[in-house]
Order: structure tokens, then C-alpha cells, then sequence
């Protein structure tokens, strides 16, 4: 059950930040409805739906780094999962777009 819950909130480890990730090349990844996203998402974030992802998948390198967030971070954890099973090396679960957000204001 601890392992359940440090994969839907993280860990306390210390990880680099995301803005950090970003300005090193990691692309955001909205995995929200397009919907969503249109109602507002994080600067220079695209928007791949995760029920699109595994189609729309072979638009980055596998070594590129990702960062997938949704509304809450449920989808964002599905999302990264896909990724990796689909050979993705650097796939980061941001959470939810408020908090991506602030960790890129920060």
C-alpha cells in the first residue's frame, strides 16, 4: 500500500526540478482531453490526450525527456507507465497542471 501511494504523490527523494528538466530539453506533455487542455495548460506544453498517446508516441526520441501532467496526476502516472512500456527512458510524472505550473513560476 506504501508503494501505491509514493507512485500517485512521489517520494520525498530529492528530484531535480522540473523547470530545471525543462530548460535542459524535456518536453511537457498535457495528456488531458483536448478540452482541457484549450481551457488553459502550462507555456509551451502540447497536448497529446492519453487515450492518443500510444498513436502519437513516435513523435519524440526515446532518450528525449518527458513530462506528462494532467488534471490531478492519475492520468499523468497512466501516461508515464505507457511510456515506459513503449521503451521511453526519461518520463517524469509532473502531476497536475496547477502544480506544474508553479514548479515552472518558481
Amino acid at each position: 500500500m506504501l508503494q501505491w501511494l509514493k507512485n500517485i504523490f512521489g517520494s520525498s527523494e530529492a528530484k531535480p526540478s522540473l523547470a530545471k528538466r525543462v530548460q535542459e530539453g524535456a518536453i511537457l506533455i498535457d495528456v488531458r482531453t483536448q478540452g482541457e487542455y484549450l481551457s488553459g495548460s502550462v507555456n509551451k506544453a502540447v497536448n497529446i490526450p492519453l487515450d492518443q498517446l500510444v498513436a502519437k508516441s513516435g513523435r519524440y526520441s526515446k532518450e528525449t525527456p518527458l513530462i506528462v501532467f494532467c488534471r490531478s496526476g492519475m492520468r499523468s502516472q497512466q501516461a508515464k507507465r505507457v511510456l515506459e512500456q513503449l521503451g521511453y527512458q526519461n518520463v517524469y510524472n509532473g502531476g497536475g497542471v496547477r502544480a506544474v505550473r508553479n514548479q515552472l513560476e518558481e
